[in-house]
């Protein structure tokens, strides 16, 4: 993963591409983590969390009401400013926030969202969501994130895939590189074991040529996706979740959702299991070999899909009758979850590594989960089923 994408991932809790399929299964070797230290509080000074010299961005600062807007004064929304790709994405990733949220309280029937909001003195900020234990949903989390830091030369050429220096010799070292980047990412634990776990994930990236180098072209891209991960097959849902995805991308290229399928079914692979954590849905990543105009309409049209793809098939299944068995293969799945996103997502992990809001960084993990030792379902039953559905993924329309 470029080390920018690493820097937004860092606030954005988003994954990063995997730079090709599955093919071996070998145990990785997991490193300790280590905690950031932290500097002595002064009052009016910003506090910089630094990743071995990779990655500096403010430390957050609660706020009591939400701003109209995290974007620095030169890139809002008023004048010229508001016209702005950053500007833009902000505003689209608050709006589905909103939306996502409404249709979630909606199908809870009682639950409500617990918000808190933070900014950087520096600009930039988020707003957490999280319902917690409600009527229908375990624990359903929405967060959007402005970030703005700076990240070394060396992490600016990893992500431009060159070396870049100020007057076009490589030779010339430029100096710190600042960067943007926004998104909104969301996982949705419902409790009945028949309605499945959403993740999605959009975000927009973005450098600024460095002050030693004023001539280095900005750089951007889009990532994101959406993803489901059910514990019992309905095909009628898996369908309708899959085609609600073709559907957005065949407005924009009819070759995105065969290639962005496969990338989610490549990326959300659990190495040591040998099994994908679900069953799918698009991942894309560093995505700009395409008019940016052109890749915002498409994130926004991805972004806005969410609820119709969703929110159908948990009306159909929140009330659906379970047992005990039910339930602990539910649990039994959400241990996989787990296991995914702490050791292989990147932003998860790059988080927990740099000292991130660590209430957001952990908001994707359900609040209960199972493990048993070598566990295997019967062969032929639901549950193996799923099992050998997400060992060898399937086209479903």
């Amino acid at each position: 993963m470029p080390a920018a994408a690493a820097a937004a991932s860092l606030v954005l809790f988003a994954p990063s591409r995997s730079s090709s399929s599955p093919r071996t299964l070998r145990r990785p070797s997991l490193l300790p983590l280590r905690r950031a230290t932290a500097a002595p509080s002064r009052p009016r000074t910003p506090r910089l969390v630094a990743v071995r010299a990779a990655v500096a961005i403010e430390k957050e600062t609660p706020e009591e009401e939400r701003p109209e807007t995290f974007l620095r004064a030169a890139d809002g929304h008023h004048g010229a400013a508001s016209a702005s790709v950053r500007a833009r994405f902000e505003r689209m990733i608050r709006e589905v926030q909103d939306e996502v949220c409404a249709a979630i309280e909606a199908a809870d029937g009682g639950g409500k969202f617990k918000e808190d909001v933070w900014s950087r003195p520096g600009g930039g900020g988020g707003i957490s969501r999280v319902l917690q234990d409600g009527g229908v949903w375990e624990k359903a989390g929405v967060n959007v994130s402005v970030v703005y830091g700076v990240m070394p030369p060396e992490a600016y050429r990893a992500a431009k895939g060159e070396a870049v220096s100020g007057n076009g010799n490589s030779s010339v070292k430029a100096g710190p590189v600042p960067f943007f980047a926004a998104g909104i990412s969301s996982v949705l634990h419902p409790k009945n074991p028949f309605a499945p776990t959403l993740h999605f994930n959009y975000r927009y990236f973005e450098t600024d040529a460095s002050k030693d180098a004023p001539g280095a072209p900005r750089q951007w891209w889009f990532g994101g996706g959406t993803d489901f991960t059910p514990a019992y097959i309905f095909e009628e849902d898996v369908k309708h979740f899959h085609r609600v995805q073709k559907e957005a991308c065949d407005k924009f290229d009819p070759s995105f959702y065969p290639r962005f399928k496969k990338w989610c079914d490549d990326y959300f692979f659990i190495k040591h299991r040998g099994e994908r954590r679900g069953l799918g849905g698009i991942f894309f990543d560093d995505l700009n070999d395409y008019d940016q105009e052109m890749l915002l309409a498409f994130s926004t049209e991805c972004a806005r899909s969410v609820v119709r793809a969703y929110i159908p098939i948990i009306e159909r299944r929140k009330d659906t009758p379970f047992t005990e068995q039910h339930k602990a293969w539910q649990q039994l799945r959400r241990g996989r979850y787990v296991e995914f996103n702490l050791v292989y997502d990147r932003g998860t992990t790059f988080g927990l590594k740099t000292g991130g809001r660590i209430e957001s960084i952990l908001v994707s993990l359900p609040l209960t989960a199972r493990w048993e030792y070598d566990h295997k379902p019967e062969e032929g039953s639901e549950e193996w089923k799923l099992l050998d559905a997400c060992i060898n993924p399937k086209e479903w329309i």
